[in-house]
């Protein structure tokens, strides 16, 4: 008997469970419209789906904000493939922001050697969970958390203190504020090569193309190479593979120090792009949180998580439509309900496989019963 193709092609019911998730997501969020501004929900929906195409401008948005959520939601996905959480993200993203600031504006190096420092940064901020991971046993969970305020205090007083990296020492009036990198170093702008007058806009460069180079290696790594298979295999039973002689301790140390290059890395494109200047206030970045649901959309396949990145990202762009009519908070609670329940395709995944295992097995009792009949 031939089997359902789902049950057959575990990445179908992944993506048959993604997009349920999606799905869900949207429509909850179109009854939230409903309550809050009925006469305009059915214009709010359609901006929220097609506000992200409406203009080369737009669009140019869309990849500007997917290339760091990619960076962050492959972080999260290359430690969950490896048995690991990384909630730490928003700590990596951080440490790799200040160091990619720092070498570009402070130290005038360009902009590929301020992204290979903050990838170097957000490694050696992942180091801390792998180790309290291996060495102790204490869950990395609750380390990344903690590390993520940390970071965010470390930073924010690193910046207060370093004049030369702040925008009022090129002449700016604020003083929270780190300088617009191009008017501090040129040098350390992520090129364009003339696609943001294609696009005419300043968001547009090769961050986004950057970000789909690096997947396609973490891609490589993960699922063609005897290191990726180490990886993972530590991931599905730990005991098993020290076993079998793969140094699990090592590889725990190892995958959270790639995850923390991956979110470090994400946060140097973000803030090399030449169009955000990183506030100093009390508050982690989204942008690390955010990774988590675009890793879970794609099953953290590190192919998958490039849609999935672009889809998070045209959602955000296209909820920022919505103002007049409503308020900041309720694009912030739509775009958070999507996030939410993108985090249940996972048990959809489960849900949908169990429904049609059940169901080949009926159909094999059907088959198997004449037989018996006939005997």
């Amino acid at each position: 008997m031939k089997k359902s193709s789902f049950r057959n092609n575990p990445a179908l019911a992944g993506l048959l469970a993604s997009f349920t998730a999606i799905f869900l997501g949207l429509a909850f969020g179109f009854i939230m419209l409903v309550v809050f501004n009925p006469s305009f929900a059915g214009a709010g929906i359609v901006k929220i789906l097609t506000k992200g195409l409406s203009s080369k401008e737009k669009f140019a948005k869309v990849l500007y904000q997917a290339a760091p959520l990619m960076m962050t939601g492959l972080s999260v996905g290359f430690a969950m493939k490896t048995g690991l959480f990384n909630i730490g993200g928003s700590g990596q993203y951080l440490i790799g922001t200040f160091c990619a600031l720092m070498f570009g504006v402070v130290f005038k190096l360009p902009w590929y050697l301020s992204l290979l420092a903050a990838m170097l940064g957000g490694a050696f901020w992942g180091i801390f969970p792998g180790l309290f991971k291996a060495l102790f046993n204490v869950n990395e969970v609750i380390t990344a958390i903690m590390f993520n305020w940390i970071g965010l205090f470390l930073v924010n007083l690193t910046f207060s203190n370093t004049p030369t990296v702040l925008a009022n020492y090129y002449g700016a009036s604020v003083a929270d504020r780190t300088a617009n990198i191009e008017a501090a170093n040129p040098s350390a702008v992520i090129p364009k090569l003339g696609m943001d007058k294609l696009f005419n806009s300043s968001y547009m460069n090769i961050s986004f193309f950057v970000a789909m180079l690096v997947a396609a290696v973490v891609y490589i790594i993960i699922d063609k190479t005897v290191f990726g298979y180490e990886l993972k295999a530590c991931g599905f039973n730990q005991k098993a593979s020290i076993y079998a002689g793969i140094n699990a301790k090592m590889n725990v140390v190892i995958s959270m120090m790639i995850a923390g290059a991956l979110a470090g890395l994400g946060g140097g494109i973000y803030y090399l792009c030449g169009t955000a200047q990183y506030t100093i206030e009390k508050v982690l970045p989204a942008m690390g949180f955010n990774g988590i649901p675009v890793a879970l959309l794609a099953n953290s396949n590190p192919i998958g998580i490039i849609f999935s990145a672009l889809f998070i990202s045209y959602i955000q762009v296209g909820g920022e439509a919505l103002q007049p009519e409503y308020a900041k908070e309720i694009v912030d609670i739509i775009i958070a309900c999507i996030i939410y329940l993108s985090a249940l395709s996972v048990l959809m995944n489960g849900f949908i496989t169990g429904l049609l295992k059940k169901k080949d097995n009926q159909e094999e009792a059907k088959e198997e019963a004449p037989l018996e009949e006939t005997r």
